[in-house]
């Protein structure tokens, strides 16, 4: 499916990426499938990343099954956002504090405690919500099906540690699952770090390449 208003070709400065969810950064009533792009909530969920600090970076995630209940949510947050808040407790998690930032599928967004409405509400089925986290701007915007939804959120560059994707969901049976996922970065230098790092097993391995110190030092902050 392609959207003519959504990055997606290399030639438009884009890379694609191929990151997956986390199996170690996860609620425990969350699993993963094997290929851990789709994620299922409440049943009887990154390749590990490193987190996002620099350039933009967009991601889709498609609502296998209609969302419901009291809250499914889309966003970013920081290593500090809570994943799970135990039983009983269905509350709209993403943006419940300082530490990430989410859209509701009833239209609302929620950073620190407070929300506002953002957009309709969207409860069809193989709906598609996607997020482009610009770093350079330190904005969060949201599309869906392919319409872009504006700025959600603005300061995200300030918040100076790594912001990575997440979802959540207090419904039973939630089905979640990746969609495209692409990067840019708008110098010649990020896109030679970012080359170079993604050839690379473990950051432990940058000081044994055969590059100036200061180079080694910039891939280790990058």
């Amino acid at each position: 499916m392609q959207y003519p208003c959504l990055p997606q070709s290399v030639s438009g400065g884009y890379v694609e990426e191929c990151w997956e969810w986390d199996i170690n950064a996860k609620s425990p009533a969350v699993q993963l499938s094997p290929c851990r792009r789709a994620v299922y909530f409440h049943i009887d969920p990154i390749l590990q990343s490193e987190g996002f600090i620099h350039g933009e970076h967009f991601w889709e995630v498609n609502f296998l099954e209609p969302p419901y209940g009291t809250s499914v949510m889309v966003g970013a947050g920081t290593k500090q956002a809570l994943l799970h808040l135990g039983n009983y407790q269905f509350i709209n998690m993403l943006g419940m504090d300082s530490e990430s930032w989410g859209l509701s599928y009833k239209g609302t967004i929620w950073h620190g405690g407070q929300s506002r409405q953002y957009t309709e509400p969207f409860y069809e089925k193989a709906t598609i919500i996607a997020v482009d986290l610009n770093l350079y701007d330190g904005t969060i915007a949201f599309y869906k099906n392919g319409h872009n939804l504006g700025v959600a959120f603005t300061g995200l560059n300030k918040v100076g540690v790594p912001l990575y994707p997440i979802v959540s969901s207090t419904t039973a049976e939630t089905e979640l699952q990746l969609g495209m996922r692409s990067c840019r970065f708008m110098s010649l230098q990020e896109q030679c770090l970012y080359t170079v790092l993604q050839h690379l097993v473990d950051k432990v391995h940058i000081d044994s390449l055969p590059l100036p110190g200061f180079i080694r030092g910039q891939l280790k902050e990058f």
